[in-house]
């Protein structure tokens, strides 16, 4: 999230993944991706700053994880003992084929 001023001096945070544009013309207004819009007291590059301090803040910290043991994710196709599957991978006895 980053965090915006209203021109009223209020604060709030905002997620920069769903601001869909910005205008600056003449005050910087927030266009959000549901057709919300926002005017805060930061100009356009301030808020492009922040943006792109956010981002670099999420890479870090995704970088800085600890291992958790898991090299990565996959994607298992469901085990069916008919077919002989008896591993991961679908190996074992030799499947029957399918008919279409």
């Amino acid at each position: 999230m980053i965090v915006v001023t209203r021109l009223n001096d209020s604060q709030f945070a905002v997620n920069p993944d769903l601001i869909e544009r910005i205008h600056a013309n003449p005050d910087t207004t927030l266009v959000m991706v549901d057709g919300a819009k926002y005017i805060v007291t930061e100009s356009m590059d301030d808020v492009i700053g922040l943006i792109a301090s956010y981002r670099a803040r999420v890479i870090a910290l995704a970088r800085d994880l600890p291992e958790t043991g898991h090299a990565h994710l996959e994607l298992v196709p469901p085990r069916d003992p008919a077919l002989g599957q008896t591993d991961r991978t679908g190996a074992g006895t030799p499947r029957h084929p399918r008919s279409n």
